[in-house]
Protein backbone atom coordinates (compact mmCIF):
# COMPACT_ATOMS: atom_id res chain seq x y z
CA UNK A 1 0.00 0.00 0.00
CA UNK A 2 1.04 3.59 -0.70
CA UNK A 3 3.85 5.26 -1.84
CA UNK A 4 3.28 4.61 -5.98
CA UNK A 5 3.26 7.31 -8.86
CA UNK A 6 1.32 7.98 -11.36
CA UNK A 7 4.66 7.21 -13.43
CA UNK A 8 4.67 4.19 -12.04
CA UNK A 9 1.08 2.63 -12.48
CA UNK A 10 1.82 3.95 -16.38
CA UNK A 11 4.58 2.15 -16.73
CA UNK A 12 2.88 -1.32 -15.70
CA UNK A 13 0.07 -0.88 -18.29
CA UNK A 14 -2.71 0.61 -16.05
CA UNK A 15 -4.72 1.85 -19.17
CA UNK A 16 -6.77 4.19 -16.88
CA UNK A 17 -4.10 5.36 -15.21
CA UNK A 18 -3.14 7.64 -17.60
CA UNK A 19 -6.28 9.64 -19.34
CA UNK A 20 -6.17 13.37 -20.85
CA UNK A 21 -3.17 15.01 -19.77
CA UNK A 22 -0.98 12.00 -19.79
CA UNK A 23 2.26 12.00 -16.96
CA UNK A 24 4.77 14.25 -16.93
CA UNK A 25 7.65 15.14 -14.65
CA UNK A 26 7.14 17.05 -11.62
CA UNK A 27 8.98 20.37 -10.85
CA UNK A 28 10.61 19.51 -7.48
CA UNK A 29 9.91 23.13 -6.80
CA UNK A 30 6.22 23.59 -7.09
CA UNK A 31 4.19 24.05 -3.81
CA UNK A 32 1.55 22.84 -2.27
CA UNK A 33 -1.36 25.23 -3.11
CA UNK A 34 -4.43 23.27 -1.70
CA UNK A 35 -3.96 23.92 2.35
CA UNK A 36 -6.68 26.16 3.65
CA UNK A 37 -8.47 26.89 0.56
CA UNK A 38 -12.19 26.65 -0.01
CA UNK A 39 -13.22 23.05 -0.22
CA UNK A 40 -16.90 21.14 -1.13
CA UNK A 41 -17.81 17.51 -0.73
CA UNK A 42 -20.97 15.94 -1.96
CA UNK A 43 -21.55 14.47 1.18
CA UNK A 44 -20.19 14.74 4.75
CA UNK A 45 -20.41 11.06 7.45
CA UNK A 46 -21.16 13.40 10.58
CA UNK A 47 -19.48 16.14 12.80
CA UNK A 48 -15.67 16.23 12.62
CA UNK A 49 -15.53 14.92 9.62
CA UNK A 50 -16.26 17.84 7.08
CA UNK A 51 -14.62 17.99 4.01
CA UNK A 52 -12.21 21.36 4.69
CA UNK A 53 -10.57 18.52 7.31
CA UNK A 54 -8.91 16.99 4.24
CA UNK A 55 -6.87 20.35 3.71
CA UNK A 56 -6.23 21.64 7.22
CA UNK A 57 -2.44 20.16 6.96
CA UNK A 58 -3.12 17.99 10.09
CA UNK A 59 -2.90 14.10 9.53
CA UNK A 60 -4.44 13.49 12.31
CA UNK A 61 -8.71 14.97 11.40
CA UNK A 62 -9.81 13.79 8.28
CA UNK A 63 -12.97 14.27 6.06
CA UNK A 64 -15.35 10.99 5.43
CA UNK A 65 -17.95 10.72 2.94
CA UNK A 66 -21.58 9.13 3.89
CA UNK A 67 -20.97 5.66 4.31
CA UNK A 68 -22.06 2.94 1.40
CA UNK A 69 -22.66 5.48 -0.93
CA UNK A 70 -21.15 5.69 -4.32
CA UNK A 71 -19.92 8.03 -6.40
CA UNK A 72 -18.42 10.64 -3.57
CA UNK A 73 -15.93 13.55 -4.62
CA UNK A 74 -13.92 15.93 -2.70
CA UNK A 75 -13.36 19.32 -4.40
CA UNK A 76 -11.14 22.11 -3.50
CA UNK A 77 -11.01 25.45 -5.29
CA UNK A 78 -7.64 26.98 -5.28
CA UNK A 79 -9.11 30.68 -5.82
CA UNK A 80 -7.22 31.20 -9.59
CA UNK A 81 -6.16 29.05 -12.34
CA UNK A 82 -3.00 26.58 -11.22
CA UNK A 83 -0.59 24.92 -13.62
CA UNK A 84 -0.55 21.51 -11.36
CA UNK A 85 2.19 18.73 -11.35
CA UNK A 86 0.85 16.42 -8.42
CA UNK A 87 -1.70 15.47 -6.21
CA UNK A 88 -0.83 13.50 -2.95
CA UNK A 89 -3.48 11.55 -1.52
CA UNK A 90 -3.30 10.54 1.95
CA UNK A 91 -6.03 7.66 2.15
CA UNK A 92 -8.10 6.33 5.76
CA UNK A 93 -9.03 2.73 5.85
CA UNK A 94 -11.76 3.84 3.92
CA UNK A 95 -10.28 4.07 0.74
CA UNK A 96 -11.54 4.45 -2.84
CA UNK A 97 -10.34 1.48 -5.36
CA UNK A 98 -11.74 3.27 -8.39
CA UNK A 99 -11.56 6.89 -8.64
CA UNK A 100 -10.49 9.82 -10.85
CA UNK A 101 -8.51 13.10 -10.23
CA UNK A 102 -10.38 16.06 -12.23
CA UNK A 103 -9.20 19.40 -13.08
CA UNK A 104 -12.19 22.22 -14.24
CA UNK A 105 -11.89 25.88 -15.17
CA UNK A 106 -15.67 26.39 -13.68
CA UNK A 107 -16.48 23.85 -11.08
CA UNK A 108 -18.64 22.22 -13.17
CA UNK A 109 -17.13 20.96 -16.39
CA UNK A 110 -14.23 17.94 -15.84
CA UNK A 111 -11.38 16.89 -17.03
CA UNK A 112 -9.60 13.63 -15.90
CA UNK A 113 -5.72 13.74 -15.33
CA UNK A 114 -5.88 10.72 -13.58
CA UNK A 115 -8.16 7.46 -13.05
CA UNK A 116 -7.30 3.90 -11.69
CA UNK A 117 -9.62 0.88 -10.92
CA UNK A 118 -7.05 -0.44 -8.87
CA UNK A 119 -6.66 1.62 -5.65
CA UNK A 120 -5.44 0.09 -2.51
CA UNK A 121 -5.39 2.90 0.29
CA UNK A 122 -2.27 3.96 1.44
CA UNK A 123 -0.68 7.32 -0.08
CA UNK A 124 -0.95 7.71 -3.52
CA UNK A 125 1.21 10.43 -4.46
CA UNK A 126 0.38 11.62 -8.07
CA UNK A 127 2.45 13.02 -10.54
CA UNK A 128 0.83 14.25 -13.88
CA UNK A 129 -0.15 17.52 -15.87
CA UNK A 130 -3.16 19.50 -15.80
CA UNK A 131 -4.73 23.01 -15.16
CA UNK A 132 -7.52 24.60 -13.87
CA UNK A 133 -9.04 26.52 -11.00
CA UNK A 134 -10.93 23.29 -9.24
CA UNK A 135 -9.45 19.78 -8.85
CA UNK A 136 -11.66 17.17 -7.69
CA UNK A 137 -11.50 13.61 -6.12
CA UNK A 138 -14.00 11.68 -7.63
CA UNK A 139 -14.69 8.30 -6.13
CA UNK A 140 -16.84 5.71 -8.20
CA UNK A 141 -15.89 2.50 -6.39
CA UNK A 142 -15.22 1.83 -2.34
CA UNK A 143 -12.97 -0.50 -1.46
CA UNK A 144 -14.52 -1.14 1.90
CA UNK A 145 -18.32 -1.52 3.11
CA UNK A 146 -17.93 1.95 4.22
CA UNK A 147 -17.31 5.91 2.42
CA UNK A 148 -14.07 7.61 1.11
CA UNK A 149 -12.16 9.01 3.53
CA UNK A 150 -8.98 11.03 2.97
CA UNK A 151 -6.46 12.34 6.08
CA UNK A 152 -5.13 14.81 3.58
CA UNK A 153 -5.62 15.99 -0.08
CA UNK A 154 -2.40 17.93 -1.41
CA UNK A 155 -2.17 19.77 -4.87
CA UNK A 156 0.82 21.25 -5.78
CA UNK A 157 1.04 23.48 -8.47
CA UNK A 158 2.27 26.69 -9.94
CA UNK A 159 0.18 30.63 -10.76
CA UNK A 160 -1.54 30.70 -13.92
CA UNK A 161 -1.43 28.59 -17.13
CA UNK A 162 -4.09 27.63 -19.49
CA UNK A 163 -6.79 25.28 -19.06
CA UNK A 164 -7.27 22.45 -21.50
CA UNK A 165 -10.90 22.53 -22.86
CA UNK A 166 -12.34 19.19 -21.14
CA UNK A 167 -12.91 16.34 -22.88
CA UNK A 168 -14.89 14.22 -20.30
CA UNK A 169 -17.22 15.26 -18.05
CA UNK A 170 -19.06 13.62 -15.33
CA UNK A 171 -22.00 16.13 -15.29
CA UNK A 172 -23.02 16.58 -18.66
CA UNK A 173 -23.81 20.56 -18.70
CA UNK A 174 -24.83 22.01 -22.18
CA UNK A 175 -21.91 23.89 -23.35
CA UNK A 176 -21.80 27.49 -21.71
CA UNK A 177 -21.36 25.28 -18.42
CA UNK A 178 -23.12 25.84 -15.07
CA UNK A 179 -23.54 29.63 -14.26
CA UNK A 180 -23.86 29.38 -10.51
CA UNK A 181 -22.21 26.05 -9.59
CA UNK A 182 -23.25 25.54 -5.89
CA UNK A 183 -20.76 27.35 -3.51
CA UNK A 184 -19.86 29.58 -5.69
CA UNK A 185 -21.25 32.61 -4.53
CA UNK A 186 -21.04 34.53 -7.64
CA UNK A 187 -24.38 37.06 -6.05
CA UNK A 188 -22.53 38.64 -2.85
CA UNK A 189 -24.96 39.35 0.30
CA UNK A 190 -25.81 43.14 1.34
CA UNK A 191 -23.09 44.36 3.07
CA UNK A 192 -23.13 43.39 7.15
CA UNK A 193 -24.58 40.21 6.60
CA UNK A 194 -24.05 37.75 8.96
CA UNK A 195 -22.75 33.79 7.98
CA UNK A 196 -22.61 31.12 10.84
CA UNK A 197 -18.99 31.23 12.75
CA UNK A 198 -16.68 28.82 9.81
CA UNK A 199 -15.22 28.13 6.62
CA UNK A 200 -16.82 28.65 3.82
CA UNK A 201 -15.89 25.12 3.02
CA UNK A 202 -17.23 24.04 6.26
CA UNK A 203 -20.47 25.53 5.74
CA UNK A 204 -20.71 24.13 2.45
CA UNK A 205 -20.48 20.77 3.48
CA UNK A 206 -23.22 20.63 5.92
CA UNK A 207 -25.51 21.83 3.34
CA UNK A 208 -24.83 18.87 0.68
CA UNK A 209 -24.84 16.44 3.85
CA UNK A 210 -28.31 17.90 4.28
CA UNK A 211 -29.42 17.90 0.74
CA UNK A 212 -27.90 14.11 -0.07
CA UNK A 213 -30.13 12.89 2.97
CA UNK A 214 -33.17 15.34 2.19
CA UNK A 215 -32.73 13.90 -1.42
CA UNK A 216 -32.68 10.11 -0.48
CA UNK A 217 -35.47 10.57 2.23
CA UNK A 218 -37.98 12.62 -0.48
CA UNK A 219 -36.68 12.62 -4.20
CA UNK A 220 -39.12 10.07 -5.90
CA UNK A 221 -39.79 8.92 -9.75
CA UNK A 222 -43.00 7.11 -9.19
CA UNK A 223 -45.41 6.47 -11.56
CA UNK A 224 -43.46 7.43 -14.47
CA UNK A 225 -39.72 6.80 -14.67
CA UNK A 226 -39.91 10.60 -16.61
CA UNK A 227 -40.92 11.92 -13.70
CA UNK A 228 -39.03 13.50 -10.62
CA UNK A 229 -41.68 13.97 -7.59
CA UNK A 230 -41.12 15.32 -3.81
CA UNK A 231 -42.74 12.94 -1.84
CA UNK A 232 -44.67 14.94 0.90
CA UNK A 233 -44.79 12.53 3.33
CA UNK A 234 -46.43 14.64 5.84
CA UNK A 235 -48.78 16.50 3.89
CA UNK A 236 -52.94 15.71 3.45
CA UNK A 237 -51.50 14.19 -0.30
CA UNK A 238 -48.52 11.95 -1.79
CA UNK A 239 -47.99 15.09 -3.87
CA UNK A 240 -48.30 18.90 -3.56
CA UNK A 241 -47.22 21.88 -5.65
CA UNK A 242 -45.64 23.17 -2.53
CA UNK A 243 -43.25 20.57 -2.26
CA UNK A 244 -42.59 20.32 -5.90
CA UNK A 245 -41.57 24.20 -5.85
CA UNK A 246 -39.78 23.21 -2.90
CA UNK A 247 -37.57 20.36 -4.99
CA UNK A 248 -37.07 22.61 -7.87
CA UNK A 249 -35.99 25.35 -6.67
CA UNK A 250 -33.81 23.42 -4.33
CA UNK A 251 -31.91 21.20 -7.32
CA UNK A 252 -31.61 23.89 -9.46
CA UNK A 253 -29.39 25.76 -6.70
CA UNK A 254 -27.35 22.34 -5.75
CA UNK A 255 -26.32 22.22 -9.37
CA UNK A 256 -22.41 21.35 -8.88
CA UNK A 257 -22.78 20.03 -6.15
CA UNK A 258 -25.17 16.95 -7.57
CA UNK A 259 -24.19 15.57 -10.78
CA UNK A 260 -27.50 14.34 -11.09
CA UNK A 261 -29.35 17.96 -10.40
CA UNK A 262 -30.15 18.84 -14.28
CA UNK A 263 -31.81 15.47 -15.03
CA UNK A 264 -33.54 15.57 -11.85
CA UNK A 265 -35.13 19.55 -12.16
CA UNK A 266 -35.81 18.27 -15.95
CA UNK A 267 -38.16 15.33 -14.22
CA UNK A 268 -39.38 18.19 -12.12
CA UNK A 269 -40.38 20.02 -15.35
CA UNK A 270 -41.98 16.91 -17.12
CA UNK A 271 -43.96 16.87 -13.85
CA UNK A 272 -45.15 20.30 -14.09
CA UNK A 273 -46.41 20.04 -17.76
CA UNK A 274 -48.15 16.73 -17.48
CA UNK A 275 -49.93 18.30 -14.38
CA UNK A 276 -51.54 21.51 -15.40
CA UNK A 277 -53.90 23.19 -12.96
CA UNK A 278 -57.75 22.49 -14.51
CA UNK A 279 -58.61 26.35 -13.96
CA UNK A 280 -55.50 28.10 -15.86
CA UNK A 281 -52.97 25.52 -17.42
CA UNK A 282 -50.05 27.55 -17.52
CA UNK A 283 -50.01 27.06 -13.92
CA UNK A 284 -49.62 23.45 -12.04
CA UNK A 285 -52.58 21.44 -10.22
CA UNK A 286 -52.15 21.69 -7.13
CA UNK A 287 -52.50 18.22 -5.04
CA UNK A 288 -51.75 14.43 -6.58
CA UNK A 289 -52.52 10.89 -4.96
CA UNK A 290 -50.34 7.93 -4.97
CA UNK A 291 -51.44 6.66 -8.55
CA UNK A 292 -50.17 10.30 -9.07
CA UNK A 293 -53.05 11.65 -10.85
CA UNK A 294 -54.19 15.22 -10.35
CA UNK A 295 -57.01 14.99 -7.25
CA UNK A 296 -59.54 18.00 -5.17
CA UNK A 297 -60.33 19.33 -8.77
CA UNK A 298 -57.24 19.80 -10.06
CA UNK A 299 -56.86 23.66 -9.70
CA UNK A 300 -52.97 25.69 -8.68
CA UNK A 301 -51.77 26.66 -5.19
CA UNK A 302 -49.82 30.36 -4.98
CA UNK A 303 -47.32 28.91 -3.01
CA UNK A 304 -46.14 25.79 -5.44
CA UNK A 305 -46.45 28.53 -8.64
CA UNK A 306 -44.25 31.02 -6.99
CA UNK A 307 -41.17 28.26 -6.56
CA UNK A 308 -42.25 26.48 -9.85
CA UNK A 309 -41.95 29.77 -11.54
CA UNK A 310 -38.57 30.51 -9.52
CA UNK A 311 -36.95 27.76 -10.39
CA UNK A 312 -37.56 27.61 -13.78
CA UNK A 313 -35.72 30.93 -13.84
CA UNK A 314 -32.95 29.46 -11.46
CA UNK A 315 -32.40 26.14 -14.61
CA UNK A 316 -32.25 29.23 -17.56
CA UNK A 317 -29.15 30.90 -15.74
CA UNK A 318 -27.78 27.24 -14.53
CA UNK A 319 -27.79 25.64 -17.44
CA UNK A 320 -29.50 27.84 -20.36
CA UNK A 321 -32.60 26.83 -22.23
CA UNK A 322 -31.50 25.16 -25.48
CA UNK A 323 -32.30 21.64 -23.94
CA UNK A 324 -34.41 19.14 -23.61
CA UNK A 325 -36.76 22.43 -22.41
CA UNK A 326 -36.92 26.33 -22.83
CA UNK A 327 -36.62 26.89 -19.29
CA UNK A 328 -37.34 30.82 -19.60
CA UNK A 329 -39.98 30.34 -22.02
CA UNK A 330 -41.85 28.29 -19.57
CA UNK A 331 -41.06 30.44 -16.52
CA UNK A 332 -42.31 33.43 -18.25
CA UNK A 333 -45.87 31.46 -19.31
CA UNK A 334 -45.86 30.39 -15.38
CA UNK A 335 -44.93 34.19 -14.41
CA UNK A 336 -47.47 35.59 -16.39
CA UNK A 337 -50.06 33.14 -15.49
CA UNK A 338 -49.48 33.90 -11.89
CA UNK A 339 -50.25 37.92 -12.29
CA UNK A 340 -53.15 36.77 -14.52
CA UNK A 341 -54.76 34.15 -11.98
CA UNK A 342 -53.48 34.22 -8.70
CA UNK A 343 -53.07 38.20 -8.19
CA UNK A 344 -56.03 40.24 -7.36
CA UNK A 345 -55.94 42.74 -10.10
CA UNK A 346 -57.11 45.97 -7.18
CA UNK A 347 -55.00 45.19 -4.13
CA UNK A 348 -51.86 43.77 -6.10
CA UNK A 349 -52.01 40.94 -3.45
CA UNK A 350 -51.41 37.13 -4.03
CA UNK A 351 -54.57 35.18 -3.48
CA UNK A 352 -54.06 31.60 -2.47
CA UNK A 353 -54.74 30.42 -5.79
CA UNK A 354 -56.29 30.36 -9.54
CA UNK A 355 -59.66 29.03 -7.78
CA UNK A 356 -60.29 31.97 -5.66
CA UNK A 357 -61.95 34.33 -7.73
CA UNK A 358 -64.15 37.42 -7.69
CA UNK A 359 -66.88 35.21 -6.69
CA UNK A 360 -65.40 32.96 -3.79
CA UNK A 361 -65.42 34.49 -0.07
CA UNK A 362 -61.45 34.34 -0.44
CA UNK A 363 -60.96 36.68 -3.03
CA UNK A 364 -59.59 39.25 -0.36
CA UNK A 365 -58.03 36.73 1.27
CA UNK A 366 -53.85 36.16 1.06
CA UNK A 367 -51.58 34.24 2.79
CA UNK A 368 -47.76 35.19 4.55
CA UNK A 369 -46.10 32.61 2.85
CA UNK A 370 -46.57 33.34 -0.13
CA UNK A 371 -44.87 36.97 -0.03
CA UNK A 372 -41.86 35.97 -1.66
CA UNK A 373 -40.42 39.58 -2.03
CA UNK A 374 -36.81 38.00 -3.60
CA UNK A 375 -39.28 36.37 -6.70
CA UNK A 376 -41.07 39.28 -7.22
CA UNK A 377 -37.67 40.95 -8.27
CA UNK A 378 -36.68 37.97 -10.37
CA UNK A 379 -40.01 38.00 -12.38
CA UNK A 380 -39.60 41.36 -13.22
CA UNK A 381 -36.38 41.02 -14.48
CA UNK A 382 -37.58 38.16 -16.24
CA UNK A 383 -40.42 39.29 -17.52
CA UNK A 384 -39.17 43.31 -18.11
CA UNK A 385 -43.46 44.11 -16.56
CA UNK A 386 -42.65 46.78 -13.95
CA UNK A 387 -46.08 45.19 -12.63
CA UNK A 388 -44.06 43.48 -10.17
CA UNK A 389 -42.57 46.21 -8.57
CA UNK A 390 -46.23 47.29 -7.75
CA UNK A 391 -46.73 43.72 -6.59
CA UNK A 392 -43.38 43.65 -4.66
CA UNK A 393 -44.31 46.91 -2.93
CA UNK A 394 -47.93 46.06 -2.00
CA UNK A 395 -46.59 43.08 -0.06
CA UNK A 396 -43.78 44.46 1.84
CA UNK A 397 -46.18 47.47 2.60
CA UNK A 398 -48.73 44.62 3.93
CA UNK A 399 -46.01 42.87 6.46
CA UNK A 400 -45.25 46.90 7.90
CA UNK A 401 -48.99 47.55 8.26
CA UNK A 402 -49.42 43.94 10.40
CA UNK A 403 -46.29 44.09 11.86
CA UNK A 404 -47.18 47.72 13.14
CA UNK A 405 -50.95 47.43 13.66
CA UNK A 406 -51.11 43.64 15.53
CA UNK A 407 -47.85 42.82 16.38
CA UNK A 408 -45.22 45.21 17.26
CA UNK A 409 -43.74 43.75 20.23
CA UNK A 410 -43.02 40.55 17.99
CA UNK A 411 -42.84 41.34 14.82
CA UNK A 412 -44.48 38.01 13.83
CA UNK A 413 -47.20 37.17 10.84
CA UNK A 414 -50.72 35.82 10.57
CA UNK A 415 -51.00 32.70 8.48
CA UNK A 416 -53.09 34.54 6.61
CA UNK A 417 -55.06 38.02 6.28
CA UNK A 418 -58.49 38.95 5.16
CA UNK A 419 -59.92 42.26 4.17
CA UNK A 420 -57.18 43.46 1.50
CA UNK A 421 -59.55 45.33 0.18
CA UNK A 422 -60.87 47.39 3.43
CA UNK A 423 -58.79 46.96 6.38
CA UNK A 424 -56.24 44.07 6.47
CA UNK A 425 -56.79 42.18 9.80
CA UNK A 426 -55.73 38.37 10.56
CA UNK A 427 -59.10 36.53 10.65
CA UNK A 428 -60.50 35.80 14.07
CA UNK A 429 -60.72 32.05 12.86
CA UNK A 430 -60.80 29.67 9.96
CA UNK A 431 -60.52 31.25 6.65
CA UNK A 432 -59.16 28.51 5.05
CA UNK A 433 -57.51 25.99 6.91
CA UNK A 434 -58.14 25.92 10.58
CA UNK A 435 -58.81 27.57 13.52
CA UNK A 436 -55.09 29.73 14.02
CA UNK A 437 -55.43 31.31 10.31
CA UNK A 438 -54.81 34.35 12.09
CA UNK A 439 -51.81 33.41 13.87
CA UNK A 440 -48.47 32.68 13.80
CA UNK A 441 -48.86 28.80 12.74
CA UNK A 442 -47.69 26.21 9.78
CA UNK A 443 -48.36 28.64 7.24
CA UNK A 444 -46.52 32.07 8.80
CA UNK A 445 -43.47 30.09 10.69
CA UNK A 446 -41.44 30.45 7.01
CA UNK A 447 -42.09 34.37 6.83
CA UNK A 448 -38.68 35.27 8.68
CA UNK A 449 -36.82 33.09 5.80
CA UNK A 450 -38.78 34.67 2.92
CA UNK A 451 -38.06 37.82 4.48
CA UNK A 452 -34.92 37.40 5.05
CA UNK A 453 -34.28 36.09 2.19
CA UNK A 454 -35.27 39.36 0.34
CA UNK A 455 -33.47 41.45 2.81
CA UNK A 456 -30.12 39.32 2.85
CA UNK A 457 -29.66 39.28 -1.38
CA UNK A 458 -31.36 42.87 -2.14
CA UNK A 459 -30.46 44.69 1.67
CA UNK A 460 -33.77 46.52 0.69
CA UNK A 461 -34.38 48.49 3.62
CA UNK A 462 -37.83 47.27 4.07
CA UNK A 463 -37.25 43.64 4.51
CA UNK A 464 -34.11 44.25 6.09
CA UNK A 465 -36.00 46.06 9.17
CA UNK A 466 -39.05 43.53 9.13
CA UNK A 467 -36.79 40.39 9.17
CA UNK A 468 -34.85 42.34 12.65
CA UNK A 469 -37.83 43.30 13.88
CA UNK A 470 -38.97 39.63 14.25
CA UNK A 471 -35.26 38.48 15.01
CA UNK A 472 -34.84 40.92 18.03
CA UNK A 473 -38.43 39.34 19.76
CA UNK A 474 -37.15 35.56 18.95
CA UNK A 475 -33.85 36.51 20.32
CA UNK A 476 -35.15 37.98 23.38
CA UNK A 477 -37.86 35.45 23.89
CA UNK A 478 -36.09 31.90 23.50
CA UNK A 479 -32.87 33.83 25.40
CA UNK A 480 -30.71 32.27 22.72
CA UNK A 481 -31.46 29.03 22.88
CA UNK A 482 -32.79 27.19 20.22
CA UNK A 483 -34.57 24.57 22.21
CA UNK A 484 -36.66 26.55 23.67
CA UNK A 485 -38.71 27.53 19.85
CA UNK A 486 -42.23 26.10 19.93
CA UNK A 487 -45.11 25.12 17.17
CA UNK A 488 -46.87 28.09 17.09
CA UNK A 489 -47.69 31.59 18.63
CA UNK A 490 -50.12 34.01 18.99
CA UNK A 491 -49.55 37.70 17.19
CA UNK A 492 -48.23 39.00 20.99
CA UNK A 493 -45.75 35.90 20.97
CA UNK A 494 -48.09 33.35 23.86
CA UNK A 495 -47.34 30.34 22.91
CA UNK A 496 -49.92 28.18 21.10
CA UNK A 497 -48.04 24.16 21.77
CA UNK A 498 -45.48 22.50 23.43
CA UNK A 499 -44.48 20.73 20.12
CA UNK A 500 -41.31 21.17 18.55
CA UNK A 501 -40.24 21.50 14.67
CA UNK A 502 -37.19 22.89 12.24
CA UNK A 503 -40.04 24.34 10.36
CA UNK A 504 -40.43 27.00 13.43
CA UNK A 505 -37.28 26.75 14.77
CA UNK A 506 -34.69 27.10 10.95
CA UNK A 507 -36.49 30.30 9.57
CA UNK A 508 -35.71 32.16 12.66
CA UNK A 509 -31.57 31.78 11.18
CA UNK A 510 -31.99 33.75 7.91
CA UNK A 511 -33.68 36.79 10.20
CA UNK A 512 -30.52 36.55 12.40
CA UNK A 513 -28.02 36.99 9.38
CA UNK A 514 -29.43 41.01 8.97
CA UNK A 515 -28.61 41.51 12.69
CA UNK A 516 -24.93 42.43 13.36
CA UNK A 517 -24.99 41.78 17.29
CA UNK A 518 -26.70 38.56 16.47
CA UNK A 519 -23.53 36.05 15.70
CA UNK A 520 -24.13 34.05 18.75
CA UNK A 521 -27.91 33.47 18.09
CA UNK A 522 -27.17 32.73 14.33
CA UNK A 523 -24.34 30.22 15.17
CA UNK A 524 -26.52 28.06 17.78
CA UNK A 525 -29.30 28.22 15.10
CA UNK A 526 -27.27 26.96 12.89
CA UNK A 527 -25.77 24.22 15.31
CA UNK A 528 -29.19 22.83 15.89
CA UNK A 529 -29.67 22.76 12.17
CA UNK A 530 -26.79 20.99 11.38
CA UNK A 531 -27.54 18.59 14.78
CA UNK A 532 -31.05 17.70 13.48
CA UNK A 533 -31.26 14.86 11.88
CA UNK A 534 -33.99 13.92 8.92
CA UNK A 535 -36.68 11.11 9.17
CA UNK A 536 -38.71 10.04 6.60
CA UNK A 537 -42.10 11.68 7.75
CA UNK A 538 -41.06 15.39 8.44
CA UNK A 539 -40.71 16.59 4.66
CA UNK A 540 -42.17 19.38 5.81
CA UNK A 541 -39.86 20.70 8.33
CA UNK A 542 -37.01 19.14 6.51
CA UNK A 543 -37.07 20.88 3.19
CA UNK A 544 -37.39 24.27 5.07
CA UNK A 545 -34.64 23.41 6.92
CA UNK A 546 -32.42 22.72 4.07
CA UNK A 547 -33.55 25.95 2.39
CA UNK A 548 -32.55 28.04 5.40
CA UNK A 549 -29.23 26.14 5.52
CA UNK A 550 -28.25 27.39 1.80
CA UNK A 551 -29.69 30.89 2.33
CA UNK A 552 -27.48 31.38 5.67
CA UNK A 553 -24.82 29.67 4.35
CA UNK A 554 -24.24 32.43 1.55
CA UNK A 555 -25.98 30.16 -1.23
CA UNK A 556 -29.02 31.98 -2.13
CA UNK A 557 -29.11 33.88 -5.30
CA UNK A 558 -31.66 35.49 -7.34
CA UNK A 559 -31.77 34.91 -11.04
Amino acid sequence: MGGRTAAALGAGGLVLGLLVAGVTSASAADPLVSQGKAVTASSVEGSGFEAGKAVDGSTSTRWASAEGHDPEWLRVDLGSTYTISRVRLNWEAAYAKSYRVQTSPDGSAWTDVYSTGTGDGGIDDLTLSGSGRYVRVYGTARGTAYGYSLWELEVYGVSGGTTTPPTTTTTAPPPSGLGYPFGSRQQPYAAGVLRPSGSTSTLDAAVVDHYQRWKAAFVRHNCDSAWSQVLAADADHTYVAEAQGYGMVVVATMAGADPDAKKIFDGFVKWKIDHPSSIDPDLMAAEQGDDCRSTSGGDAATDGDMDVAYGLLLADRQWGSSGTYNYKQLAIKHINAIKRSEINPSTQLLRPGDWATSGDPRYYVTRSSDWMADHFRAFRKATGDSAWDTIRTAHQNLVKTMQQNYAPGTGLLPDFVEQTNATPRPPAGKVLEDVNDGKYWWNACRTPWRIGADAVTSGDATSLAAARKVNAWAKAKFGGNPDDIRVGYQLNGTQISSDVSEAYTAPFAVAATTDSGSQAWLDALWTKMVQTPFGGKDYFASSIQLQVMITVSGNHWVP
